[in-house]
C-alpha cells in the first residue's frame, strides 16, 4: 500500500514555506471592484505519508488579522483531492473542494452558500514552478456558466 497512485504528488511542490501577495475584493457577488491588497504567510506540510498536507496561513488583512488552516487528503480510489477550509473567523470546517490536476493545472469545486444564497465555489492552482505558484478562488451564482474571481494569491517560496 505504500505504492502512490497517479496525482498523489501534485501538491508536492507545495510543501515549505511561503511568502503570499493576496488580492481580494472587497465585496463579493456585489459587482464590486474595490480589491484590497495584502500580504500572509503560508506553511505547508505533508501527512499520512504523503498522501495529504495541512498549510497554516497567517493573513495581514486590512480590517483584521486572519489565521487559516487547510487540509487537503488525496483519495487513493478516485484519485481526486479533497481541500478543507477553517480560519479564526468565527468558522466551521468548510465543505471540501474536490477535484484533481491535469496539465499543470489544479482544479477544484465544491457546492456551498454566501450570505443565504447557494453558490458554486472553484479554486484554480497554476502557474506552478518550484519558487512561486498562482490560486484563485471564484465564486458562480449560476451552476457554473459565469464566474466572480474573488480572491488570487500569489506565492513566492521563502529561502531558509
Amino acid at each position: 500500500m505504500n505504492e502512490f497512485p497517479p496525482g498523489a504528488h501534485d501538491f508536492d511542490w507545495y510543501f515549505g514555506t511561503w511568502h503570499v501577495h493576496n488580492r481580494m475584493l472587497q465585496k463579493r457577488l456585489a459587482g464590486s471592484q474595490a480589491w484590497w491588497e495584502f500580504p500572509a504567510t503560508d506553511v505547508v506540510k505533508p501527512i499520512l505519508g504523503g498522501l495529504g498536507n495541512i498549510d497554516e496561513i497567517d493573513f495581514d488583512r486590512p480590517e483584521r488579522p486572519l489565521r487559516g488552516f487547510n487540509l487537503r487528503i488525496f483519495n487513493r480510489h478516485t484519485h481526486l483531492w479533497s481541500i478543507y477550509w477553517v480560519d479564526d473567523n468565527g468558522t466551521a470546517l468548510q465543505p471540501p473542494l474536490i477535484g484533481a490536476f491535469e496539465n499543470g493545472i489544479g482544479t477544484f469545486f465544491a457546492d456551498d452558500t454566501f450570505h443565504g444564497q447557494a453558490i458554486r465555489v472553484r479554486f484554480i492552482w497554476d502557474a506552478i514552478t518550484d519558487n512561486s505558484a498562482r490560486w484563485e478562488q471564484a465564486f458562480s451564482i449560476d451552476h457554473g456558466a459565469q464566474w466572480e474571481v474573488n480572491w488570487v494569491m500569489r506565492f513566492t517560496r521563502k529561502r531558509e
